[in-house]
C-alpha cells in the first residue's frame, strides 16, 4: 500500500511542481516589475561614503538588480566569484532602512546591497557528489548561489520539508540566512521520486486551514530516512 501511495503521490509531486513553477514565474516577474516602482535609486548616497544597491533572487536562486525589468538567465548575474562573495555575506536586514521590503542585506565594504526574494535568499540548485580523499566515502553537498562548489552545505535527508499544496521542498541552511533555503524546482522534481507518503503525518495549512499528508520518509541511494519535518512550523505558507 505504501509503495502504490509513494508512486502516486510522487508523480502527483511532480505534475504540481511543474505548474507551480509557471506560477511562480509569472508570480516572479510580477513582483519584480512592481518593485521597479519602490522609492530608491540604485547607487544612492544613504550617507557620507554609504552607497546603496538592490537587488533580487528568484526561486531559481538568480541573482538580478531589483530594477532590472526582464528578469532571466540572460540578465542574471553569472561571475561565479562575485556570487560567492555576496552571497557569503547575506545575513538580516536590520538597518532600520527598507526592511519591510528588502528583509536581507549583503555588504560589501562602503557598500550596502539590500534583498529581497521570492522565497528564501537560499535556493539549492544542484547536488555535487564528493568523494573524501581520506576515507574514499562519498559526501553529498548542495550548491547554492550560482558559485558552483565554492557554495555549499551538506546535503542532510532528515530535514527536508515538501509542502504538497505549495509544490516547493525546503532544507536546512545557516542561521543567518534564517535557517530554511529552497530547493529549486528542477532539483524538487529529480528528487520527488524518493518521498515516502504512508498517511502518517498531517499538518493544517494557515492559509486556507485545510489538511495536507506530508512525506513522513525519504529514501536516498538506497538508504531510507525518517524525516523530522521541523522546517514545516517554521515555513510561511
Amino acid at each position: 500500500m505504501v509503495s502504490c501511495l509513494t508512486n502516486y503521490s510522487s508523480q502527483c509531486f511532480k505534475n504540481l511542481i511543474r505548474k507551480l513553477t509557471v506560477i511562480g514565474a509569472i508570480r516572479c516577474n510580477y513582483s519584480s516589475n512592481a518593485a521597479a516602482n519602490k522609492a530608491y535609486t540604485q547607487g544612492q548616497y544613504a550617507e557620507k561614503n554609504i552607497r546603496e544597491y538592490f537587488y533580487y533572487i528568484d526561486h531559481q536562486g538568480q541573482l538580478f538588480l531589483d530594477d532590472t525589468k526582464v528578469k532571466n538567465f540572460i540578465t542574471c548575474f553569472k561571475d561565479k566569484p562575485f556570487l560567492e562573495f555576496f552571497f557569503r555575506r547575506i545575513k538580516g536586514n536590520v538597518t532600520g532602512r527598507y526592511q519591510d521590503s528588502f528583509p536581507y542585506l549583503s555588504l560589501c565594504g562602503r557598500e550596502r546591497n539590500f534583498i529581497r526574494c521570492d522565497d528564501y535568499p537560499i535556493v539549492y540548485t544542484h547536488i555535487i557528489e564528493k568523494t573524501e580523499l581520506d576515507s574514499g566515502g562519498v559526501q553529498y553537498l548542495l550548491s547554492y548561489g550560482g558559485a558552483g562548489d565554492k557554495l555549499t552545505l551538506p546535503f542532510e535527508p532528515t530535514t527536508l520539508c515538501m509542502l504538497p499544496h505549495t509544490g516547493r521542498v525546503y532544507h536546512i541552511c545557516h542561521d543567518r540566512y534564517g535557517g530554511i533555503g529552497l530547493i529549486k524546482s528542477s532539483l524538487a522534481i529529480d528528487i520527488s521520486s524518493g518521498f515516502v507518503f504512508d498517511d502518517s503525518v498531517k499538518i493544517t495549512s494557515l492559509s486556507d486551514g485545510q489538511t495536507v499528508e506530508l512525506p513522513s520518509k525519504f529514501v536516498w541511494k538506497g538508504v531510507t530516512y525518517d524525516l523530522t519535518n521541523e522546517l514545516c512550523d517554521k515555513v510561511i505558507y
